[in-house]
């Protein structure tokens, strides 16, 4: 059992490093992972996770399961789910009239070691810019040693800097660095993302980023992708301090969305992730 512990600990930690998720902000959608988590720019149904503030331009509900399997290994897997309401509609507009409010279900790990995480968040976007707020309770479990609960408040923006070209995006998870246990004074991880989205033309999108763990150095990322046709997306992404690229599809069929993306680190071997949504159309 003692050699268990050590194995599942020196992969979980590599696992960290190599992308910062256990109980830290981690990936929402397959999307992003194909984008190098390249996503606080973002404003599609999984912003509950990448950025609440992207909630905020939600015109429509959203619903959504997302599945990772990390380095093929089944203790270092994720599954999440998370939905979105607009809350009223403004009339000739498709904005929300209150704003948009999200929900997120998320289990890591396995008996041995695992995370919970309920979280709820709120969204509103005024004019180029949105804000959001997410409060998460977070719950680890270590088989035989018991488990802690926190509770984590995380903070977001964006803006269209260029209406319809440029965006930008900034978030801080963990605001207000929740102790998960007294020993060693243990928290919760704290992360500040920044980044870009671009748009150069209407079938390309440019997003770079970086992430700032207040106990780790700095990250890099940067995503590309591709509308094909409509229904047919291609995205390639990397990541430089894990030494990370990514690669991925989004199809498309009426209301229902598939996203899938393949993360190969050099060293660890090779992580999927596959999310599939449903968001109802827009009112005519």
């Amino acid at each position: 059992m003692l050699k268990r512990y050590v194995i599942l600990i020196s992969l979980f930690a590599l696992s960290y490093s190599a992308q910062a998720q256990g109980n830290g902000p981690g990936i929402r959608g397959a999307r992003a992972a194909a984008l190098g988590n390249a996503s606080v720019a973002l404003a599609d149904g999984w912003a509950m996770g990448n950025n609440v503030a992207g909630l905020g331009q939600l015109t429509e509900a959203f619903g959504g399961v997302y599945a990772e399997n990390r380095f093929l290994i089944r203790a270092l897997s994720n599954a999440v789910l998370t939905a979105a309401l607009p809350l009223g509609r403004l009339p000739n507009s498709g904005k929300a009239r209150n704003g948009v409010v999200g929900v997120e279900v998320q289990r890591f790990g396995d008996k041995l070691y695992s995370e919970q995480r309920i979280g709820t968040g709120y969204g509103y976007k005024g004019g180029l810019f949105s804000l959001g707020a997410r409060v998460d309770v977070l719950q680890v479990s270590i088989e035989g040693l018991g488990s802690r609960r926190a509770v984590a408040a995380s903070l977001g923006g964006q803006a269209e800097v260029v209406p319809r070209r440029l965006f930008f995006g900034a978030y801080i998870y963990n605001i207000n660095q929740a102790k998960l246990a007294r020993y060693d004074d243990e928290r919760v991880p704290t992360v500040l993302k920044a980044g870009l989205s671009y748009q150069p033309a209407e079938k390309v999108r440019l997003n770079v980023e970086t992430e700032k763990d207040v106990d780790q150095a700095a990250d890099f990322k940067a995503g590309l992708e591709y509308q094909a046709v409509e229904a047919l997306a291609v995205r390639a992404g990397f990541t430089s301090l894990s030494q990370q690229t990514s690669g991925g599809v989004g199809l498309r069929a009426g209301v229902f969305r598939l996203d899938y993306a393949a993360v190969w680190q050099s060293r660890l071997g090779l992580s999927q992730h596959l999310s599939v949504s449903l968001q109802r159309p827009k009112a005519q």
